[in-house]
């Protein structure tokens, strides 16, 4: 499944009209972007104190038309969690939220890796459906049913 997004806007631009953040943070998130390879646009603004977590996250789904699922209170069934493996879980810091017939819905903290959902389509046999979570979530959620891993 590839995600197309329904804003053609980039995702500083949609935070500075939420008033998430300033026009003069863009560049310093990508400067710190350019300093730090391989760091994320949002993930810069996270790492230099501009834009929560949960701030990215709500861009996302504005961006992409993602579901936002916070993961603090949501009860997810052994079975579900079992589908995929722990490792991989921490690798693409994503989680297994619920499973019917052959559809997988994860909560992902990036759900535009489309690694991640290759892989876990190629592990679990699923079609998957992509939520977006904050990081946080979907690591506390990992520790809490991947524990005994």
């Amino acid at each position: 499944m590839r995600y197309e997004r329904s804003s053609n806007k980039h995702l500083g631009e949609l935070l500075v009209e939420r008033g998430i953040i300033a026009r003069d943070h863009l560049q310093k998130a990508l400067d710190y972007q350019r300093v730090n390879e391989g760091v994320l646009f949002g993930e810069a603004l996270i790492k230099l104190g501009l834009a929560s977590e949960e701030d990215i996250a709500q861009a996302l789904t504005c961006q992409y038309g993602f579901p936002f699922l916070p993961l603090s209170n949501y009860e997810i069934d052994p079975d579900v969690v079992r589908s995929v493996p722990g490792n991989v879980c921490q690798q693409f810091c994503l989680i297994p939220i619920d499973k019917i017939g052959k559809s997988l819905t994860l909560a992902m903290s990036n759900p535009l890796n489309m690694k991640a959902v290759d892989d876990v389509e190629l592990l679990t046999g699923c079609t998957v459906q992509a939520f977006v979570s904050t990081t946080t979530d979907v690591r506390n959620a990992i520790k809490k049913y991947y524990s005994g891993d």
